[in-house]
């Protein structure tokens, strides 16, 4: 016996055996599919989807931001995005509600969605490549206004 616990089907119960970040990251984007720019452009400008942009304010100063994205720090996003929640966003409106969680690579939306399928937001999904790969593809950008 290796005095390792049992190895379970979900990230996070008990007795699991601890795994790295890559491996994490492997396990939550096998929970769900991950969309490309072009992908959540269209679904954005269709209505189906909301996006949801969780990067730094720094980040949004200095690179934009995607028009009509839903403003969210990670911080505060389960608490802005749960239908339920007292400090939920307007937009927040269901559990179906089709989500695209946007940081700036890609890495720590994947988390996020992750989170908001916890909470019962079983569409949330992230952008494969994030904010930088939104704006390699030529998508719309706006300036961040200036802070007051």
């Amino acid at each position: 016996m290796s005095g390792a616990g049992p190895e379970r089907g979900r990230v996070g119960d008990v007795g699991e055996r601890p795994v790295g970040i890559d491996e994490l990251l492997e396990r939550v984007r096998a929970g769900y599919a991950r969309v490309e720019p072009k992908e959540a452009y269209e679904a954005a400008l269709a209505g189906e989807a909301l996006l949801v942009d969780i990067r730094y304010a720094a980040l949004r100063e200095r690179d934009g931001l995607i028009p009509g994205a839903l403003v969210v720090e990670r911080n505060e996003l389960e608490w802005r995005l749960d239908p339920r929640g007292s400090h939920r966003a307007a937009e927040a409106t269901s559990h179906d509600l089709r989500i695209v969680v946007i940081c700036n690579e890609g890495y720590a939306s994947s988390l996020a969605a992750a989170s908001l399928h916890q909470l019962g937001l079983h569409r949330a999904t992230d952008l494969v490549g994030g904010f930088q790969a939104w704006k390699a593809a030529g998508l719309p950008l706006l300036p961040e206004a200036p802070a007051q």
